[in-house]
């Protein structure tokens, strides 16, 4: 429940100074195999939750300029031409390349100009040319542009310095889009280039799936809201506002149902609110086994409940189940357990529901510059700061302690250490597996 209390057993934070002797005594990795009943990896706990998930159904209709980031419903089938015309990629002359020769010496009469949106209207006679602009029709009569630092003018006749090749610096009908040509297809995420696609269309507006809705709330008697006077053992809640942001980042609805007092038809109410307007709840706290934790309960006797441990840190409690149609997600509660599990499995499971294609985050190979304590037994998300040296190599260091209630270390850090379950203490120097936060925070 609490967001910010002390863990019991502390990491103890190791300096770049420590050698591998002085580091402490880890557990054998030779021991680590099996996982204890009741306990998933990452890896089981990701795939049985993504598993049964399809996207949210239910569309609507967007003006092009409201599509930014959303699903497409249905594949794009392009019904003219993109360019329509021939045109000029460049400002210059067009001519007839059986010209060429008059072309060089004595040179072409210039009959006219084309502007893009004002084509040359008539024709081009026999060793005429015409000035051309970028984008501008290419007259029937000429089938090359000579760019126009390439030439030489004097009066109303221009003279070519370098004959370019046949066709050069023409553009043709259908070079981008031909008409029955399926440009972009059902599940696309739209980025600023497809829009700008849509509209080389025509289209005005497009169906895209609507978004997932997700409500979600803190559990605890100790947390105030910001402004409220805090007494006593109480905290202000942080975890709603990292979880906001993170959902942000998302593109769903969102609904933000507070601060949920620790009394079991508190916490019903909430669950049976959110399950009528949402399709996602998140909590954060309650997950435990402590006489004031009522989630896990909660959704044992109105929904569908898995409660697992989880063999990673931080984060090793995690309720998920359903109320309904409404999918669960009961996080931990403190603050960077909230931001790791949210990470790890709602955030993949959010963006599925989106009808998003979902990847794992990137990893790359970084090189430690100070040892790191690891016990065996657990996947550790370790907070660490990353950057490039000259070669390009990934150099990472953590930063400092790593208790879960300590949120300042994710602020600071600008990357997850990734330290599998086997391992155990890394001696400066030692290769890492780093997960930046780049795209996910």
């Amino acid at each position: 429940m609490t967001q910010n209390t002390p863990a019991a057993s502390p990491d103890k934070p190791l300096t770049a100074q420590q050698t591998p002797a002085e580091l402490p005594p880890a557990a054998s990795a030779a021991n680590c195999d099996a996982l204890p009943a009741g306990t998933l990896s990452v890896a089981q706990a990701q795939q049985r939750i993504l598993a049964p998930l399809t996207p949210v159904a239910g569309s609507e209709c967007l003006n092009l300029r409201a599509a930014l980031g959303r699903i497409l419903t249905h594949d794009v089938i392009a019904n003219f031409a993109v360019p329509p015309h021939r045109n000029a990629s460049m400002d210059g002359y067009a001519f007839a390349y059986d010209q060429a020769a008059a072309a060089l010496t004595p040179g072409l009469k210039v009959c006219g100009t084309s502007f893009a949106g004002r084509p040359l209207q008539g024709r081009v006679p026999a060793g005429a040319c015409v000035r051309i602009m970028t984008g501008a029709v290419v007259p029937t009569d000429c089938d090359t542009v000579v760019m126009q630092e390439n030439t030489q003018r004097a009066g109303e006749l221009i003279r070519i310095n370098s004959l370019p090749a046949r066709g050069a610096n023409v553009r043709h009908p259908g070079d981008d889009m031909q008409p029955g040509d399926t440009v972009l297809h059902a599940g696309r995420k739209l980025n600023a280039a497809d829009l700008g696609l849509l509209a080389a269309l025509g289209t005005s507006e497009v169906t895209v799936r609507r978004r997932p809705c997700v409500a979600f709330f803190s559990t605890g008697d100790e947390l105030k809201s910001i402004g409220e006077t805090l007494g006593s053992g109480d905290i202000y809640d942080s975890n709603r506002y990292t979880l906001h942001a993170m959902l942000q980042q998302l593109d769903v609805d969102i609904i933000d149902l507070g601060v949920v007092r620790d009394t079991a038809p508190a916490v019903e109410q909430a669950f049976y609110s959110a399950s009528q307007r949402a399709d996602v709840l998140i909590t954060s706290g309650g997950v435990s086994v402590g006489d004031a934790d009522f989630v896990t309960a909660t959704l044992a006797k109105l929904g569908e409940v898995n409660f697992w441990k989880m063999a990673m840190k931080p984060g090793k409690p995690l309720a998920h189940g359903k109320l309904g149609d409404c999918l669960f997600f009961g996080l931990p509660g403190n603050p960077v357990s909230v931001m790791a599990t949210f990470l790890l499995f709602a955030r993949p499971a959010i963006l599925t529901l989106r009808g998003e294609v979902v990847t794992t985050p990137p990893e790359y190979v970084a090189t430690c510059t100070e040892a790191l304590y690891k016990a065996v037994g657990r996947k550790e998300y370790q907070r660490g700061i990353c950057q490039q040296d000259a070669n390009g190599q990934w150099q990472v260091k953590s930063t400092g302690q790593q208790e879960s209630h300590l949120l300042r270390s994710m602020s600071q850090a600008n990357c997850f250490i990734v330290l599998e379950r086997e391992s155990a203490n890394l001696a400066a120097g030692s290769t890492v597996s780093i997960m930046p936060f780049a795209g996910l925070l």
